[in-house]
């Protein structure tokens, strides 16, 4: 078989790379951005209307990250819309009392939620997760997931072996039906979307992290949204007394630090000072997400260490 052309191979790239256009043929057509929406709702603005707000539920403006990726989240808690000719996918959806507001910025923008095809997220706890059955239901969309964060979903009921289960995560998920379990690496695609799946288990036993790449014209970015880091625990809860955690925590840790790292974007903005960011315009760092796992690292070898002494002053107590 002969090889393809340059033309032709330059063609594909294009359409690739192409920003939000009109419909391919044959392929039922989605809802485009209202006129003006890139100008209007900018990252800058975003960070002024939250500026010294930081709730789950606190209501924000959309803001045009880059490309065809979208902040519909709020201020305290992001989700992001990433579209396309072809439908949309949602990647988060913030706490139940927050699906509303989501679905407000998607419609601001002069997206429809109902042409959100696909819903994907970071982790399985209620402030994230727990927005996904009312707009599921909004929009008709498919759900995919981790295997730990559909049977998560699917029962509503938290994971017994999360660290936070006994005390944080006590309020249950609306259950939701999962249509797509994902394995680690397995890709979300929608016509020039591909979400790329990476298992990055160190906040939760389904944390999850995804990457894809976002254009305009011929410039392309890698979006990076990277999930908690966080090694938080209910009261009582021992990390020393659970190796399996552990190492499940160090291997997602690494997982963040080694991901194609672009533009860093993550499940709480304050977590990254994505807010900061925004107010002078997001730029890609290839360096953030090592330097974001890093920091965690850091964090949990402290935690661990002091559960460590609790066990050893224990021991000599006996």
């Amino acid at each position: 078989m002969s090889a393809k052309p340059p033309l032709a191979a330059l063609a594909l790239l294009a359409a690739a790379c192409a920003p939000i256009g009109g419909p391919i043929a044959g392929e039922p057509s989605a809802s485009l951005p209202a006129p003006g929406a890139t100008d209007r709702y900018t990252t800058a603005a975003l960070a002024s209307a939250c500026q010294g707000k930081d709730g789950w539920t606190d209501p924000a403006p959309p803001a045009h990250v880059f490309g065809n990726t979208w902040y519909v989240g709020t201020c305290g808690i992001t989700a992001l819309l990433v579209t396309s000719p072809r439908g949309h996918v949602l990647v988060d959806a913030g706490m139940p009392a927050a699906a509303p507001l989501v679905a407000a910025n998607v419609e601001k923008l002069g997206f429809a939620v109902s042409d959100i095809r696909w819903i994907v997220g970071g982790h399985e706890h209620f402030d994230h997760a727990g927005g996904i059955a009312e707009l599921k239901r909004r929009s008709g969309a498919k759900v995919a997931a981790l295997a730990s964060w559909a049977q998560v979903m699917a029962s509503g009921q938290p994971d017994p072996g999360d660290p936070q289960h006994d005390q944080l995560l006590r309020e249950p998920l609306p259950p939701v039906a999962v249509d797509r379990v994902l394995a680690d690496r397995d890709t979300v695609a929608l016509g020039p979307i591909v979400l790329s799946a990476h298992a990055t288990p160190a906040h939760s036993p389904g944390s999850t992290s995804w990457t894809w790449q976002s254009c305009e014209g011929a410039e392309c970015r890698t979006i990076t949204y990277a999930d908690s880091t966080s090694t938080i625990s209910a009261d009582g809860y021992r990390f020393s007394r659970h190796p399996d955690r552990v190492a499940a925590i160090r291997t997602g840790l690494a997982r963040v630090a080694a991901l194609p790292c672009g533009v860093l974007v993550t499940p709480h903005p304050s977590a990254s000072d994505l807010m900061g960011r925004m107010a002078t315009g997001l730029k890609e760092d290839p360096r953030a997400c090592a330097a974001y796992a890093a920091a965690a690292a850091s964090r949990f070898a402290t935690r661990l260490a002091a559960d460590q002494a609790l066990d050893a002053a224990e021991d000599a107590a006996r």
